[in-house]
């Protein structure tokens, strides 16, 4: 399979692969991470991040587990984590904006010569 064929991510999609690139979270979790990653300039509603979720559900980048630890709770929390198609995406998207980025510096830098 070719990663490159679904590159570039919109800006969304890549912040939610980012936030469970660690650990698996749940829905809230992830807002609450994207926010602070796009430092509030990226502010997704619980319908927005349902439907991404349930794309990259779908689309086998990220999978569902479920969170038994939670006593606090009478119900099982849902927690989404990547999966291996998930990480070489991701992992696919990071080298694309790194190469992306040191073009940019070296166009700049020979443009202000």
């Amino acid at each position: 399979m070719n990663e490159g064929n679904y590159l570039p991510l919109t800006e969304t999609t890549l912040f939610i692969l980012l936030s469970l690139a660690t650990t698996p979270k749940h829905g809230y979790a992830i807002i609450k991470e994207v926010e602070a990653m796009s430092d509030q300039r990226v502010t997704m509603a619980t319908g927005t991040l349902y439907s991404a979720l349930r794309r990259l559900l779908d689309d086998g980048w990220i999978t569902r587990v479920y969170d038994i630890s939670s006593e606090a709770s009478a119900r099982e929390r849902k927690l989404y984590k990547l999966t291996e198609l998930g990480q070489s995406i991701l992992q696919a998207e990071a080298k694309r904006l790194s190469k992306l980025a040191g073009l940019t510096q070296v166009k700049l830098a020979s443009e202000w010569r």
